[in-house]
């Protein structure tokens, strides 16, 4: 228990979720994360610092710039059913539901 506490932690911070939903497509380097979610590259490092310790993302060097990527789709999915749930709780109509009227 104490572990799965621990990972909803790193995830309660809307930057991590930010960066989270940016790498299920694909591996993306420091300063590509930034300016997405408008950080500077030091905090979004810090951000990943977190993550990896987690392991929620791995990192990859080539050359001087390092990508990261999510480790598994574990963190993808509990991120964007934490995403569906808060849609919900505003009762907003989401496409991952068909509708029924």
């Amino acid at each position: 228990m104490d572990l799965a506490v621990e990972v909803f932690s790193l995830l309660a911070d809307a930057t991590r979720v930010r960066i989270v939903l940016l790498l299920r497509g694909d591996e993306r380097s420091v300063n590509d994360l930034a300016e997405a979610v408008g950080k500077s590259p030091t905090a979004v490092s810090q951000h990943l610092a977190k993550l990896r310790l987690g392991r929620i993302v791995r990192a990859r060097q080539e050359a001087n710039r390092v990508y990261y990527s999510l480790v598994d789709e574990h963190a993808r999915t509990l991120v964007t059913q934490a995403v569906f749930q808060a849609q919900h709780a505003l009762g907003e109509h989401s496409a991952h539901h068909p509708s029924t009227r």
